[in-house]
């Protein structure tokens, strides 16, 4: 077992020491940085969903739905979904 474990951490250091030749992308210029933006950036039809009152505390949202007669959309998904982890 002992010489599986001594394998697997050459392994592992050899793997991270391969990485370490590994070149840095070429920064954006300012001349193209204008154009790279409104490429990524979302357009007034795509950001329809941020227009939505999202509540984060479910017991809050249980009583605003109550008193309106709406229902509830649960966007759940693994880890924190505002990203406190």
């Amino acid at each position: 077992m002992k010489s599986f474990r001594r394998r697997l951490l050459i392994l592992g250091l050899t793997w991270l020491a391969s990485g370490l030749n590994v070149f840095a992308a070429e920064p954006i210029k300012p001349e193209q940085f204008a154009k790279l933006q409104a490429l990524v950036k979302p357009d007034q039809t795509e950001d329809e969903w941020a227009k939505i009152p999202w509540m984060t505390d479910l017991w809050q949202a249980r009583q605003v739905a109550a008193k309106q007669g709406k229902p509830i959309l649960l966007w759940e998904m693994d880890g924190h979904p505002l990203g406190c982890t």
